[in-house]
Order: C-alpha cells, then sequence, then structure tokens
C-alpha cells in the first residue's frame, strides 16, 4: 500500500537542477476570461510539430476554462505564446455548481500505445474538486471521457471516489502493474477530508496530509475502450511530506518522463498555514518545486528525492500576485535535445525553466 522508499532516497544527491528562462505568458487585460491569471499549463507536441500550451485562464470569481497558445521558441528556447482561444471550457454538470465552475490544472501526456493525447484535469463541480480525463487524436478536438470512478479495493478499505483528487499525470508508456501486467498509470492526489466528518484514513495510512498517490489501468483493457481509464485500480501512496518545505502537503506535478536514471517526476511542497475554504484567497503559503526519481521497472519505488527544493518562490513574479509565493510545475517539454518544464507563478502568470543535469552546473 505504501511506497518501500530506499533507505537513502532523501538524502540521495539529485541528479538534476532547474535554471529559469524567463516568463512566456502574463493575462491579457484586454480579455476578461483571464482577469484572475493565467496559470499551471499542460504542455505537447502536435502532429504537425507545433508546441502548444494549454494553460488554466481564471476569470472573476475563480472561474477557470483551459485555453490553447502556440509556444514562440527562439534559439531553443520559449519566449511567449500566440494565443489560440479556449480548448475546454466547465460546460458539463460535474465541472459546475450553483455558484461556482471550473476546469482547472491540466496536464497532458501522449500514449502512443493508444494514439491518444490524454488531458487529465481537475473539475471542480458540486461535490468540489475531482479528477477527470478527456482525450483528443490531435490536440484540437477535445472528447470528454468524464469523471474518474476509483475501483473500491477492501484491501485499503476506503472509496476514493468520496473525496476531492487533484495533480493527476499519466505516465507515457505502458509500466508493470500490481501483478506484473502492462498497465498504464497516472498520479494523483487524494485529499483525506470533508466538511464536518471525521474521516477515517485508507488502512496503512496513519498521515492524513495529501500525498502522491499511483493507480494503474490494464493496457489491454485501455486499447480496447479507452474508458477503461476512468477505473482504475492498485492505488498506493509512493511519498509524502517529509521535509520542512513540503510540511504542510506534497502533489505530482508534470506528467513524469524517462531519463537514464528512471522516472523524472517534479512535484510540489506546501509549507505556511493554509486555509480550510477552497474560495478563500490562500495568503500565508508557500509553494516550492522537488524531485523524484521513480524506478524504472517499478515506478511506485522512488529511488532518489530532492532534501531541498529545486525552485522556490524568488522572483517578483513568483513572490507576488494571486496567491503570493508560488511556484508550481505542471508540464516538460523536449525543445531541441533539452528538457523545459513550464509552472506557475503566484497563480498568476506562468515561467518557464530548463532541466539540466547537475553536473553541467
Amino acid at each position: 500500500m505504501t511506497n518501500d522508499e530506499g533507505p537513502d532516497a532523501m538524502t540521495a544527491e539529485f541528479p538534476y537542477r532547474l535554471v529559469r528562462c524567463g516568463v512566456v505568458m502574463r493575462p491579457d487585460p484586454n480579455d476578461a476570461r483571464e482577469a484572475e491569471g493565467v496559470l499551471n499549463p499542460a504542455a505537447a507536441w502536435s502532429p504537425d510539430g507545433r508546441l502548444t500550451l494549454f494553460p488554466r485562464v481564471v476569470a472573476q470569481g475563480n472561474f477557470s476554462r483551459i485555453a490553447a497558445a502556440e509556444v514562440l521558441i527562439t534559439d531553443g528556447v520559449p519566449i511567449g505564446v500566440r494565443r489560440r482561444g479556449i480548448a475546454l471550457a466547465p460546460d458539463r454538470a460535474f465541472e459546475r455548481g450553483s455558484d461556482h465552475g471550473g476546469v482547472e490544472d491540466p496536464r497532458i501526456t501522449f500514449v502512443p500505445a493508444l494514439g491518444l493525447y490524454l488531458m487529465a484535469y481537475v473539475a471542480f463541480g458540486p461535490a468540489g474538486p475531482r479528477a477527470a480525463l478527456a482525450s483528443s487524436p490531435d490536440l484540437a478536438d477535445w472528447t470528454r471521457l468524464g469523471p474518474v470512478q476509483f475501483r473500491y479495493t477492501d484491501e485499503l478499505g476506503v472509496d476514493f471516489n468520496l473525496f476531492p483528487n487533484k495533480d493527476l499525470a499519466f505516465f507515457p508508456d505502458p509500466v508493470p502493474g500490481p501483478d506484473g501486467t502492462p498497465c498504464l498509470a497516472f498520479l494523483h492526489r487524494p485529499m483525506w477530508e470533508l466538511p464536518g466528518q471525521q474521516v477515517e484514513l485508507p488502512t496503512g495510512i496513519t498521515d492524513p496530509r495529501a500525498a502522491i498517490w499511483l493507480s494503474y489501468v490494464r493496457l489491454a483493457d485501455a486499447v480496447a475502450d479507452p474508458e477503461a481509464l476512468l477505473r482504475p485500480f492498485g492505488h498506493r501512496e509512493i511519498a509524502r511530506a517529509e521535509a520542512d518545505w513540503e510540511h504542510l502537503k506534497i502533489g505530482g506535478g508534470p506528467p513524469p518522463v524517462r531519463v537514464p536514471e528512471g522516472w523524472l517526476l517534479l512535484y510540489h511542497g506546501v509549507s505556511g498555514i493554509i486555509s480550510d475554504n477552497p474560495f478563500e484567497p490562500q495568503r500565508n503559503v508557500h509553494y516550492a518545486a522537488g524531485g523524484l526519481l521513480l524506478d524504472a521497472d517499478d515506478p511506485s519505488r522512488v529511488i532518489a528525492r530532492t532534501a531541498t527544493p529545486l525552485l522556490t518562490a524568488q522572483t517578483v513574479d513568483e513572490r507576488v500576485g494571486i496567491v503570493a509565493n508560488v511556484v508550481f510545475p505542471t508540464a516538460i517539454v523536449e525543445i531541441d535535445g533539452a528538457l523545459f518544464t513550464f509552472y506557475g507563478m503566484a497563480d498568476e502568470a506562468i515561467g518557464v525553466a530548463r532541466i539540466e543535469p547537475k553536473e553541467s552546473s
């Protein structure tokens, strides 16, 4: 159920660092749909060779849509965007409440085994934030698969479908499932709070703070019917908050990418004081970015982890905004052989940083 993290994972020298490259997107002051920020984007290369960013754009009242924008690249580095409209709007009942609504924080993974781009996103509807999926053959036309319905397992003794969930991100390639069967896997972050209720944690879990979990879908099932992606099984916690800079909670970042050491996962850690009210601006929190390396053959196993953050809020754009002191990575892309991560800055703008091997410093 919980990850058998190697004894030296936290202290192992992490082989990568992040180097800021600048800001690529800010809110358009003439577009009311962006009045409260552009942030936390997905990103992917389209079949015609264009790099597309899918930012969360927030209108007044914290009403979120997922937009599309072509990334402008100069000398191998993203420098800006050309807006392409709205890719997904909260126009389904499960994405809208009586006084709020939103499709938020997308992560996009191209899965060659399916020939599809998978967009995992947060649907903020009547029951709060829930995990949802959409698919596309070309990044242009998106088909909702619907809300994720986690399979119940008596081993854990908990129904994940009762709880808010965020930060879904698929691995691009099949990995061995719990029984060794080829599976598609994704990361997610369930949250064990329900208003006015005392929640019993899953069997074997003693820490109530939000953590990073892994779930699976058998590859053969997903190939036969992509809607099988909505019924994952084999849920297991793989990493929880440990260091001071992440003492409140952690959550996954971009979809994992394959590197020589295994699977590279950037994640966010939160410290400070956080309000329990999801509609109240958070003014006393600090979001930083860390890194995990997951075993190539068993991604539920952490083989290395940053003891200190790879990125903290230091620039003005990261320290001042809709929510101060936030860096929040949500996408990784390769450009001319180099890896870059796009990240939210103070819940208002979008920055980009190069992922470099440590030895290049």
